[in-house]
């Protein structure tokens, strides 16, 4: 978009013109290219309060600069983790959406089977992996 200093009428608008390039600026900030990243957190046990976690690590990614894939969030909304087949089902759509991800991001002290087999998913497929705490800090090894 060129911003052009002068009105329709042909005179100067310095106002208008700063206005108007001071948002350009802020918008190319903010939809600047984003990687896409894999949630990785347990989901089983304490459901709900796995999935608030869940919801606080992807506002974490977002704020961090990154798109935040978590299916845990989005397929117990209409597939059951009670059922065997549907779970497997889910588990099978989590690493098509893996393989999409830029990076693996695995938030918590514990390793559900779930978290374990997406973990040696992007291992295998050489992706980056980070860990992190409960509270979004990065553990470095």
């Amino acid at each position: 978009m060129h911003i052009n200093k002068f009105n329709s009428e042909g005179y100067q608008d310095p106002t208008a013109y700063e206005a108007l390039t001071t948002i350009e600026k802020e918008a190319k900030v903010l939809y600047a290219f984003r990687p896409i990243i894999y949630i990785c957190s347990p989901l089983s046990g304490n459901v709900e309060q796995n999935q608030e976690n869940a919801r606080r690590y992807c506002r974490f990614a977002v704020d961090s600069g990154y798109i935040p894939i978590a299916p845990h969030l989005f397929f117990p909304q209409f597939m059951s983790d009670e059922n065997e087949k549907e779970r497997s089902l889910a588990l099978f759509m989590d690493i098509a959406l893996l393989s999409k991800c830029a990076e693996l991001w695995v938030f918590g002290e514990t390793i559900s089977q779930g978290m374990s087999i997406e973990i040696e998913k992007a291992k295998r497929k050489r992706q980056l992996i980070r860990y992190f705490t409960a509270d979004c800090k990065e553990v470095r090894e």
